[in-house]
């Protein structure tokens, strides 16, 4: 992981001086999966792995199974459950485990040669630590900018805000939490399969101490049935 450090830094070198107060290099991959299982519905499977610095390597372990049904070639709802178990240095912590809800509006508007599509996504999340029930609401948007036609390679700008719904034990500031920043290139890397590799930030809001800044390398792989 120490070997991440460097490009992450340099690559946040950009970004304002209060961005980077406390900051941990990470490296998340990504493999998700989708299936057409009629002209309306669908089925998802998504697993994030993430790995820190800070943390001594593993520290989550993403599992996102989602259905969904397609109104329309734009708008798409889905309902879904999340597994997340959770480590330090490796060695299991707690549990966590989410409800989510979601609508995706798909290639809804263009702005110049590139297409923006969105998502409004809502969780309840439930920990084997804690108790309570945590509520978050976590809008994103997406931009996509073809860069090489002939072979589908683009440029991809996310943003996706983190706020905080209510407080429990182990969600303890309300409103805004944080904001995820990508910026990445998309390929083709396979029939079916697709690539999307890139630089995100990770800006996490803090009460009454300095701000945190996670500086990933992200890998993603997807592909369609």
């Amino acid at each position: 992981m120490r070997r991440l450090t460097l490009p992450c830094l340099l690559l946040a070198a950009a970004l304002p001086a209060q961005a980077i107060a406390g900051t941990d290099s990470q490296a998340w991959t990504n493999l998700a999966a989708t299936v057409k299982l009629s002209d309306h519905w669908r089925l998802s499977e998504e697993v994030t792995g993430r790995f820190s610095d800070h943390r001594d390597g593993l520290y989550e372990l993403e599992v996102n199974t989602l259905l969904g049904y397609r109104l329309s070639k734009v708008v798409t709802l889905w309902a879904g459950y999340t597994h997340d178990p959770q480590y330090l240095g490796g060695e299991f912590t707690l549990m966590e485990h989410r409800a989510r809800e979601q609508v995706t509006f798909d290639k809804f508007a263009t702005l110049g040669p590139g297409t923006l599509s969105a998502r409004v996504r809502s969780e309840q999340r439930w920990r084997s630590n804690a108790g309570g029930t945590a509520w978050r609401l976590r809008p994103f948007v997406r931009y996509s900018l073809p860069l090489i036609k002939a072979g589908h390679i683009g440029l991809t700008f996310t943003s996706e805000p983190f706020f905080n719904l209510n407080t429990t034990t182990f969600q303890a500031k309300p409103g805004l939490d944080r904001i995820r920043n990508l910026v990445a290139i998309t390929t083709p890397i396979g029939k079916r399969l697709s690539g999307e590799f890139g630089y995100m930030n990770q800006h996490i809001f803090l009460d009454g101490k300095p701000d945190e800044s996670d500086n990933i390398a992200w890998v993603s792989v997807s592909a369609a049935f």
